[in-house]
């Protein structure tokens, strides 16, 4: 087993596990030094090619981008998502899956859970580590809605995991659970859960980091801003713009006199 993802079990009831998404090499850079996870998400669909949901991202486009994310991963665990579609049976879900592990060098891809459990099974017997995922699944539910909210809806859900779990994932995203779902179901199973929108309950968390970081736009309920990048970005373009428009840039320290660039 990848000792990136023995460490994540090992975490299971001792200590929490952080993880955020990434797109890029420079973004991952810096996660990289905080991260237990690094996810390769479809939601850049919507994050970074303004798309109304995560069906419009491809493989070919998540493929490069993990490219990228991966000159930036040293320690942290990489897992890709695939693509709505791209796992819809045995055949297509062991090919693309073996195509993203060759081409991008991760540790793991994400699948959403679609009573996909044999898929599962069939990718982990081929040796192709997989990362579950139950609750609000974007790419077969059209209607979000908290999932698990009454006891009898909150036990399907720890059904549906348990059959994750006995398909051979290593762990499992639970997005937009109840509380009270998100705790049975991270008691009641020896993987761990990363939460996203599914309370404390859960043994890790993750956020889209556009959302985290105040660049999205996108601030739901469960999601904590811990910066506003956009206000700073938008105040250095603003000193460029004035610095050019006022002959204020390039000043003659800027003037490549020779050779060297730096």
């Amino acid at each position: 087993m990848n000792k990136k993802i023995e460490k994540i079990l090992k975490k299971k009831n001792k200590s929490k596990i952080v993880s955020l998404t990434a797109y890029s090499k420079n973004i991952a850079k810096i996660l990289d030094n905080y991260c237990d996870i690094i996810l390769v998400g479809d939601s850049m669909a919507n994050v970074l090619y303004g798309s109304n949901s995560t069906h419009e991202i491809d493989l070919d486009t998540i493929i490069k981008h993990t490219i990228s994310v991966k000159k930036g991963v040293k320690k942290s665990l990489l897992v890709v998502d695939m693509p709505k579609g791209t796992y819809n049976n045995k055949k297509n879900a062991k090919m693309n899956a073996k195509l993203i592990m060759k081409l991008t060098k991760c540790d793991a891809v994400k699948l959403e859970s679609n009573n996909n459990f044999n898929i599962i099974k069939e990718l982990v017997s081929s040796e192709i580590p997989v990362m579950g995922h139950i609750g609000y699944t974007p790419q077969f539910k059209k209607k979000f809605n908290i999932e698990g909210k009454s006891i009898s809806a909150a036990k399907k859900l720890l059904k549906e995991a348990k059959l994750i779990e006995k398909a051979g994932a290593f762990s499992i995203v639970l997005e937009c659970l109840a509380p009270n779902a998100s705790s049975l179901v991270t008691k009641n199973i020896s993987i761990p859960t990363i939460g996203i929108g599914s309370s404390s309950y859960c043994d890790g968390q993750i956020l889209v980091s556009d959302d985290m970081l105040g660049m999205s736009g996108f601030y739901p309920k469960f999601v904590k801003k811990y910066a506003s990048l956009n206000r700073i970005i938008e105040k250095a373009v603003k000193k460029y713009t004035r610095d050019v428009k006022k002959g204020k840039f390039p000043l003659k320290k800027n003037f490549l006199n020779g050779t060297k660039l730096r």
